[in-house]
C-alpha cells in the first residue's frame, strides 16, 4: 500500500474528526459569510502532485484555496434557482451514504435497493400519489424528466406498433410534444432522446398566467395527428402557476396522449392544506417529475420520477449482462433508469423523512411560502419596485419599477449579492429577477434582511 495512503488509514478516526470540525466550522458560518463571494482574479490550476500530501494537509489546502470561493447556498439567503439546503438529518445520510459508499441498483447486494423502494412509497405518500406510480431515483430533475420521457417514447411507439428502444427514435415519425411553460429541461431532454427540441409546441396559456389554456390545448391535440405528449406543469419557474391537472386529465376522454407532469418543487404544494388543491389531478399523469434537492432539503443530487407504466420502463432501460439481475415482475434497479450505477441516494431522504415525517416538512413549506409572501409584500410597499407576477407560492418574480433594463437588474443583482442571492429571469418580456424560497434555515429575519438589501442597493442604483 502506498506509504501516504497506508498512514491516512491508520489515522482515519482523526482525520473524519478534523473533517467533521471543518464542516461544522462552514455551517456555523452561513450568517456572516458573503451568499456570494465577490469573485476573484482567477488563478492558475495547480499541477497534479507526484506525490500526494496526505488527507490533512489536502483540507488544509482545500480550506485556504476553494473553501473562501465557495457560495453559501447551503444558507438561508441563497433565494437564487430553486435551491435548498440539506438538513441535520439529510446531511447526516449523506455522510452516511459515502461511508457505506453502496452502489444500490442490483438485487445481489439488496438492502440498498429495499431502502431506496420503502423512501420512494414514503414520497409517494407524501405527494398523494397512488399505488399504481412506481418510482426511482435518479441525479435530478432534468434526468427525471429526460427519464419520464423517454418512457412516453416508448408509448408512442406502443400506439404506433413500434419500438423506439429497439428500432430508435425515427420508426415514430414525426412527433408533437404540447405544454404552455416548460422549462429548459423539456427541450433539452427531447433533444438528448432524438425527438429534437422542435417537436416541442408552445401551446397558448391563460391572459396574465403561466398556465395553459385547456380550450387551446383541446385544440391542439385535434389538430394533432396520431397520439402525442402533453407536458403539464405543477409550478412553473417564473410564477410558480400550476396548469389545471384534472381539465387536463379529462382531456384524454378525447385524445390520445401521454401525460407527462413536471412538479419538480411544485408537488410539495400537497403537503400545505391551504396549497394541497394545487396538485388535485397529480395522480392521473402517466409520469411525474420531483426534485428533492430543492424542497425536500437533501444535498445535490437527488430526485424521484414516477411512472404507471413500469414495463415500458424497464424496455427502455433494461440493460442485458449475465452479472446484472433479471428483469420479472420488480425489476432491479439497473434496469429503470439511465445509470447502470448509483450512490444510495435515497438514503439521505429516508433520513430526513424518518427525522422529521410529514409535519417537519410541512412547517419548512408553510414557512418559506410565509417567507416569500412576506418578501413580496415588502417589495410591492416600495415604489423602487413592481412585482411580475402575484406570489403564487414560494417564489417572488420581481423587477425595478423604473427603466428594469438587464444592466440596471445585474447592477442591483451584484450590489445585493454578498446579502442575497437572487437570479434573472424575463417574465412576458420584462426582465426581472426570482427569489425563490426554499431552505430549511430561512426565517422572517433573513427576510427582512433580504429585503433591506434590495431597497438599500436601488436607492444607490437609481
Amino acid at each position: 500500500m502506498d506509504r501516504t495512503l497506508a498512514a491516512d488509514l491508520a489515522r482515519l478516526p482523526d482525520l473524519l474528526d478534523a473533517t467533521r470540525r471543518a464542516a461544522a466550522e462552514a455551517l456555523a458560518t452561513l450568517d456572516e459569510r458573503a451568499v456570494v463571494p465577490a469573485a476573484p482574479k482567477r488563478a492558475d490550476p495547480e499541477p497534479l502532485p507526484e506525490q500526494g500530501c496526505g488527507t490533512e494537509t489536502a483540507l488544509a489546502a482545500f480550506r485556504a484555496r476553494w473553501e473562501p470561493r465557495l457560495s453559501a447556498s447551503a444558507g438561508p439567503r441563497y433565494l437564487g434557482f430553486v435551491t435548498g439546503g440539506a438538513t441535520p438529518a439529510a446531511l447526516a445520510g449523506d455522510w452516511l451514504t459515502a461511508a457505506h459508499d453502496q452502489n444500490s441498483n442490483s438485487s445481489m447486494d439488496g438492502a440498498g435497493q429495499d431502502l431506496e423502494r420503502e423512501t420512494v412509497g414514503w414520497l409517494r405518500e407524501l405527494f398523494g400519489l397512488s399505488d399504481a406510480h412506481t418510482g426511482t431515483f435518479v441525479s435530478g430533475a432534468t434526468m427525471s424528466n429526460t427519464t419520464g420521457l423517454a418512457i412516453a417514447r416508448e408509448w408512442l411507439g406502443e400506439r404506433l406498433g413500434v419500438s423506439p428502444a429497439e428500432d430508435g427514435a425515427a420508426a415514430l415519425g414525426p412527433v408533437r410534444v404540447l405544454s404552455g411553460a416548460p422549462h429548459s429541461s423539456i427541450a433539452k431532454a427531447l433533444s438528448f432522446l432524438g425527438l429534437g427540441r422542435s417537436s416541442l409546441v408552445r401551446v397558448p396559456t391563460l391572459p396574465g398566467r403561466e398556465a395553459v389554456d385547456p380550450a387551446a390545448l383541446d385544440r391542439a391535440l385535434a389538430d394533432t395527428p396520431g397520439p402525442a405528449v402533453v407536458v403539464a406543469n405543477a409550478g412553473t419557474v417564473n410564477t410558480v402557476d400550476f396548469d389545471a391537472l384534472p381539465a387536463i386529465a379529462a382531456l384524454r376522454a378525447r385524445h390520445d396522449f401521454w401525460l407527462h407532469t413536471d412538479a419538480a418543487f411544485g408537488a410539495f404544494a400537497a403537503l400545505s392544506p391551504e396549497h394541497a388543491h394545487l396538485t388535485e389531478g397529480l395522480d392521473a399523469a402517466d409520469s411525474v417529475c420531483v426534485d428533492l434537492h430543492k424542497w425536500l432539503n437533501v444535498p445535490y443530487d437527488s430526485a424521484v420520477q414516477f411512472t404507471r407504466r413500469r414495463d415500458l420502463q424497464a424496455r427502455v432501460f433494461q440493460n442485458a449482462a449475465a452479472y446484472l439481475g433479471p428483469l420479472g415482475e420488480h425489476p432491479d434497479l439497473v434496469h429503470l433508469t439511465p445509470e447502470n450505477s448509483h450512490r444510495l441516494r435515497a438514503l439521505a431522504a429516508w433520513f430526513t423523512l424518518c427525522a422529521y415525517g410529514r409535519q417537519g416538512h410541512r412547517e419548512i413549506v408553510e414557512r418559506n411560502i410565509a417567507g416569500a409572501r412576506a418578501l413580496g409584500a415588502a417589495l410591492e410597499e416600495d415604489p423602487a419596485f413592481t412585482l411580475l407576477a402575484p406570489v403564487r407560492l414560494n417564489v417572488v418574480c420581481f423587477t425595478l419599477a423604473d427603466a428594469p433594463d438587464p444592466a440596471r437588474l445585474t447592477a442591483l443583482r451584484e450590489a445585493v449579492s454578498a446579502e442575497v442571492f437572487v437570479t434573472p429571469t424575463v417574465h412576458e418580456g420584462t426582465a426581472g429577477l426570482r427569489a425563490a424560497f426554499s431552505n430549511w434555515r430561512t426565517t422572517q429575519a433573513d427576510v427582512h434582511r433580504a429585503a433591506r438589501a434590495l431597497r438599500t442597493a436601488a436607492r444607490e442604483i437609481a
